[in-house]
């Protein structure tokens, strides 16, 4: 079993560096059957190179809609082009579950005032901020894919901020992770959650000792696909020591109805 009811970090779309084979919503509904992973909170990966993610978002709900029983829309709202408010609103009316934003892909600063005003309208709206370290390995970008990973810094100005939004991190390893969690207070900790689908198993282990010293209620299942193998996390979780076996991430349905 996966352990979960959600995948936070599944993707549809196309990919500009790379083919991607059959990154669309019918394809993942059987990623999801195997996986026995009821719900996915799905973002489009073309918008995440977009200026203007509004006609990306259009598409994200477009190719969704027949599959709105178990995949909900992660659509982009970029908070420094015109009309972002708007397009929050758009994303609260087609019942969005999170918001994706892209802060080393825009150039956002870890102090960009624009992200935190995302961020608190997000959370006047209990909508998620979803923000992503990687695509893919740095070893592995194309020439022309520019972009750097976020920062922990970016992760650790906007949990202080004082939005009050819960921020999922996606794509973190190790070393983010534990140099995000470690600068933050408890208070502050308690707003940044972890997806997995990024921390590396045996033989490194990442992942037993990630669970032991901060804790499962930090982590939300997540994928990664289809720039991941949708295995990943169900192996790490299957070849946990047997002291961790029974662990259980946070389930964000949960969030629904606090």
């Amino acid at each position: 079993m996966s352990h979960t009811t959600v995948d936070v970090s599944a993707l549809i779309g196309a990919y500009p560096f790379r083919e991607l084979p059959h990154p669309d919503a019918g394809t993942l509904i059987g990623v999801l059957d195997r996986e026995e992973i009821p719900r996915a909170w799905v973002g489009h990966l073309p918008t995440a190179f977009h200026r203007d993610p509004g006609k990306g978002n259009e598409s994200l709900y477009r190719e969704l809609a027949p599959y709105r029983s178990r995949l909900d829309p992660a659509p982009v709202v970029r908070p420094d082009w015109p009309g972002w408010e708007e397009e929050l609103v758009r994303a609260v009316d087609e019942r969005a579950a999170a918001i994706r934003a892209y802060p080393a892909h825009w150039g956002f600063g870890a102090h960009h005032p624009a992200l935190a005003a995302l961020a608190r309208a997000c959370a006047s709206m209990q909508l998620p901020i979803l923000l992503t370290v990687r695509f893919e390995d740095s070893r592995q970008r194309h020439a022309i894919d520019v972009a750097g990973d976020l920062p922990a810094a970016t992760v650790r100005e906007l949990a202080r901020a004082g939005t009050g939004a819960r921020i999922v991190v996606i794509a973190s390893g190790r070393a983010t992770i534990e140099e995000v969690h470690w600068g933050l207070t408890p208070e502050e900790r308690e707003l940044v959650w972890y997806d997995t689908s990024w921390i590396w198993g045996p033989p490194t282990d990442d992942f037993a000792h990630l669970l032991r010293s901060i804790g499962a209620r930090r982590f939300v299942y997540g994928t990664g696909w289809p720039l991941r193998l949708a295995q990943v996390t169900r192996a790490n979780l299957a070849l946990l020591p047997p002291d961790l076996r029974d662990v259980q991430l946070v389930d964000p349905m949960e969030w629904r109805n606090t």
